[in-house]
């Protein structure tokens, strides 16, 4: 049987890394296996769901480069339509409480809020199992059920789960998991204005859309008996149940923003690649039955296999993360990073997010990071290399060694391309004040200045310099040229940069070294 896996996300919030990784292992089996990925909205909740949110989600998926088969923003489909509402509208849901009211699987319950609120304090007070249903209601005589009705009461439809038994329901990852039915509460699965909960519109949604597999976080094991109950009392074959590990902080701790946790398109405005994010996400919780941490799509889409989800649960680590960004970074063409970075501008996400970052990494006695400032320099970044395309590209090659992410390149960079780059006060008081400082300065200008040279005859010039001059180690040579062209003590090569700048560039910034001397 062909795989049909579905992401059903309620659109209440925005699309996170628990969902993102869900979504991403419905797409990897489906790349792997064939068949199909449905994106089917559970919008039945009508006081909290949010168009924005379903917006958001969409256009989150589309910027990882996730698709779908089947799904609202597609024409048609086999199983159309793909929001709840309306399938809802369609009459789908009625027709199958219908089945489950005739066949004693269901009932209505007239109970008041007063009388629910009642119930749950006796359950406190009594410490008998909250939720478990203890109305009139579940065995009432027909009679009473039609004179409540007739009298106009509103009223709920309940599941009737039975009593003294064990309902078994199998987890692919877990096996067999056991629950006594006599500590679950009868769930309601139509609410009082007619609209149907998820616990029944899902099910009743994964049976009609022929769901093979239900891959879903851990949190969801124990309801799991409920939605088992559910296609046992239509006489429905379940779904391949796989709860997915729980996602902690690298500290073991429940996640958090505090870990890195946010919503994924903040990932993509603070310079994430897709493709490294898609790698990282799979690996929390998921082994490819090696030791390789470093993927392609088209490899994680090869080695993925449901028997690699591990049951224990799968660390979040920001610093693996930034690793295999800035990994994916080397790996790429300076042509494919500019393209990348370009992208990133495009995306109406990213100025946004820095107009209003906060900086929650900021430590004591640390100033916090400013968002505006960041992305002005990106900014100027981008708008530069739209008219120096070639100059940019070799700044790119000497930076993509040492950046871990994409906004990275406009602070990376800005000394390649402003006229007069910052300079670093304390590294001008100790580097400028060598007693060779304006001999070497008149040096490189007259060397250096003259004409384009590699990085090779840079070096030979310092050299050269050193050696006339007596100069045991070449450090008190490199550190003043540093300063005096890029204003800070570190950076990419200084003889690899020194050919990227070019003699007119040299020229312009050891002339403002002299006159600082």
């Amino acid at each position: 049987m062909p795989v049909r896996v579905r992401f059903a996300p309620s659109p209440t919030g925005l699309l996170h890394v628990g969902a993102l990784r869900t979504v991403l292992y419905d797409y990897l089996l489906r790349q792997k296996e064939g068949g199909s990925c449905i994106l089917r909205i559970e919008d039945t909740d009508r006081s909290r769901y949010n168009p924005d949110s379903e917006h958001e989600f969409v256009e989150t998926l589309r910027w990882v480069g996730i698709e779908f088969d089947e799904g609202p923003h597609l024409e048609g489909g086999p199983h159309a339509p793909y929001r709840q509402s309306e399938r809802q509208a369609l009459g789908i849901y009625a027709s199958k409480i219908a089945e489950l009211e005739a066949n004693g699987h269901a009932y209505k319950a007239f109970d008041t809020t007063e009388e629910i609120e009642q119930m749950r304090e006796f359950q406190q007070i009594n410490k008998v199992q909250i939720g478990y249903y203890g109305g009139d209601w579940r065995d009432a005589d027909a009679s009473k059920v039609e004179a409540a009705i007739a009298e106009g009461k509103p009223y709920v439809i309940r599941l009737k789960v039975p009593r003294d038994r064990k309902i078994v329901v199998q987890d692919l990852i877990r096996g067999r998991v056991e629950f006594d039915s006599n500590t679950l509460p009868d769930p309601v699965l139509i609410k009082a204005d007619g609209m149907p909960t998820y616990h029944f519109a899902a099910m009743v949604d994964d049976h009609l859309m022929e769901i093979t597999h239900v891959l879903r976080g851990e949190e969801w094991i124990s309801t799991s008996p409920i939605h088992w109950l559910i296609f046992e009392a239509f006489g429905w074959e379940p779904p391949i149940f796989v709860h997915c590990p729980v996602i902690v902080g690298a500290d073991g701790k429940k996640l958090s923003k505090r870990h890195g946790a946010t919503r994924v398109l903040d990932y993509m405005a603070q310079g994430y690649l897709k493709s490294a994010l898609k790698n990282f996400i799979a690996l929390i919780g998921w082994s490819p039955g090696d030791d390789r941490e470093a993927m392609s799509e088209q490899e994680l889409i090869q080695a993925f296999s449901l028997s690699g989800l591990q049951p224990s649960p799968g660390k979040f680590d920001m610093e693996k993360l930034k690793w295999l960004n800035g990994h994916t970074i080397r790996s790429m063409t300076a042509e494919q990073v500019l393209a990348e970075i370009e992208g990133l501008y495009a995306e109406e996400h990213t100025k946004g997010f820095w107009e209003n970052f906060v900086d929650e990494e900021v430590l004591p006695n640390q100033t916090p990071r400013d968002g505006k400032a960041i992305f002005e320099r990106f900014e100027k970044f981008v708008l530069f290399a739209r008219t120096n395309q070639e100059y940019a590209l070799e700044c790119i090659k000497l930076e993509q060694e040492r950046v871990t992410n994409l906004i990275e390149f406009g602070e990376a960079c800005e000394f390649f391309i402003v006229e007069e780059p910052a300079m670093d006060p304390k590294a001008v008081e100790k580097w400028f004040s060598q007693p060779h400082a304006r001999a070497l300065f008149d040096h490189i200008r007259s060397v250096c200045g003259a004409a384009v040279l590699t990085p090779d005859e840079m070096k030979a010039a310092l050299v050269a310099f050193q050696e006339a001059n007596g100069i045991e180690k070449l450090g008190p040579i490199v550190h003043p040229t540093r300063v005096a062209l890029t204003g800070k003590t570190f950076g990419p090569g200084l003889f690899e940069l020194m050919s990227v700048l070019g003699p007119d560039r040299i020229v312009k910034r050891i002339d403002r070294a002299l006159a600082m001397l």
